[in-house]
């Protein structure tokens, strides 16, 4: 498969993984993140935050942590669907946990990654649709030696009035690094999900 090749090829530095909702491009590269784990310091899953409706998240009741908690869900969705492959008391099911004890695997909002070492990191940026071509570049420019960098998402499913399907950070960079030797791009089509949501993704 041409994404996992991607994800686990160690000249490939930068992956851009575009698809429509379902098709399984976070679990993917979480996926390809723990084939390597060994190869990196640490595995970081973040997302910018992007309140739905634009409301700020200061409107939600509770503290820090608790407003965040919805953002981050899908990842830890993620994260579980993976270790669900093995019986809770299995040796791989109890690594994963230690990892994410021991913080070799960490999930934050990307705002939270800032001021952080990114050397020799697998760095998986979901929703990247979401991020401005600033952003990107920020992001990009501040990675530090062995460091890997993943970039999902959607460029139809933009959560900001700020960004459309051509000015967004995802589709900026997947048209500035074509044909980068150090950089592949992969767009999936086939929604994993189920048939009704295969179906709302292509008529609604």
């Amino acid at each position: 498969m041409f994404a996992l090749h991607a994800l686990e090829n160690p000249n490939v530095k930068l992956v851009t993984i575009q698809g429509v909702a379902g098709t399984g491009k976070t679990l993917l590269a979480l996926a390809g993140a723990l084939n390597q784990k060994r190869d990196y310091r640490q595995i970081f899953l973040a997302r910018p935050i992007v309140p739905l409706s634009n409301k700020d998240i200061g409107y939600l009741p509770g503290d820090v942590k608790s407003k965040l908690n919805p953002y981050m869900e899908p990842l830890w969705d993620n994260l579980k669907m993976i270790q669900g492959q093995w019986e809770e008391g299995s040796r791989e099911h109890k690594k994963i946990q230690d990892m994410v004890d021991q913080e070799k695997l960490v999930v934050q909002p990307l705002a939270y990654i800032r001021g952080r070492s990114l050397s020799n990191i697998f760095f998986i940026v979901d929703e990247a649709q979401n991020l401005t071509p600033h952003e990107v570049k920020t992001i990009i420019t501040r990675a530090g030696e062995g460091t890997k960098i993943i970039f999902t998402g959607d460029i139809y499913q933009i959560d900001t009035p700020y960004l459309d399907a051509q000015s967004n950070g995802l589709s900026y960079l997947i048209d500035k690094l074509k044909g980068q030797k150090l950089y592949a791009h992969i767009t999936l089509e086939k929604g994993e999900r189920s048939e009704l949501a295969n179906l709302a993704n292509e008529l609604l």
